[in-house]
């Protein structure tokens, strides 16, 4: 019995976060309500509440679950990196997944905004099952880097590439696209982390 509701509360949570991702990707994440997921998802808001006591809660929910996926993949593939050119190339592979779900980059990229208002959410939307942070870029590259410049800083730098490039491509910008800024990002990446451009 306690196992038949187990799966029945994970079904719920699925649905609702179905539902959720389906209008975030119509509507806009400010513009969907918890009334209107829960309607379209076929439940009531009390299901809702009982397993999230915010939108902003359940968004990273789902992001956490949709990082997991991403992330899974590409550890895999920086088991098999050599060197610092590989394991970035690995990670901005990772990144364009991401920026090809189109509805997905555009709404992250709006709880992004929304969040940086609110300071618990901006606080935690920082965490490493979240995002790809500094700290995570860092670790990653940390034994290629052959130089005194800090892990933490190339991390930095490609992340206020990428979140630029998703800005850009938001608003519709076509002077760079998403080659354009990898091909960029790397290139700083092994100047900054290899010994007089040794690639």
């Amino acid at each position: 019995m306690a196992r038949r509701q187990q799966e029945k509360s994970r079904q719920t949570m699925q649905d609702l976060m179905d539902s959720a991702q389906e209008l975030f990707g119509r509507k806009g994440y400010v513009e969907t309500s918890v009334a209107e997921i829960t309607d379209h998802a076929g439940y009531s808001k009390g299901n809702f509440y009982r397993y999230w006591p915010s939108k902003d809660r359940m968004f990273l929910d789902i992001l956490e679950n949709k990082m997991r996926v991403y992330r899974e993949a590409r550890d895999q593939r920086l088991s098999e990196a050599s060197s610092l050119e590989e394991v970035v190339n690995v990670i901005w592979d990772f990144l364009e997944d991401i920026v090809r779900d189109r509805n997905w980059a555009k709404v992250f990229l709006e709880f992004t905004i929304n969040a940086s208002r609110i300071p618990d959410i901006r606080d935690d939307l920082g965490l490493s099952q979240y995002r790809l942070s500094e700290d995570i870029f860092a670790d990653l590259v940390r034994d290629y880097v052959e130089t005194d410049y800090p892990p933490e800083k190339l991390g930095a730098l490609n992340t206020v590439m990428f979140e630029g490039f998703m800005v850009h491509n938001a608003l519709g910008g076509r002077v760079l696209d998403l080659e354009n800024t990898r091909d960029a990002a790397v290139t700083l990446i092994l100047a900054k982390g290899l010994r007089h451009g040794a690639q």
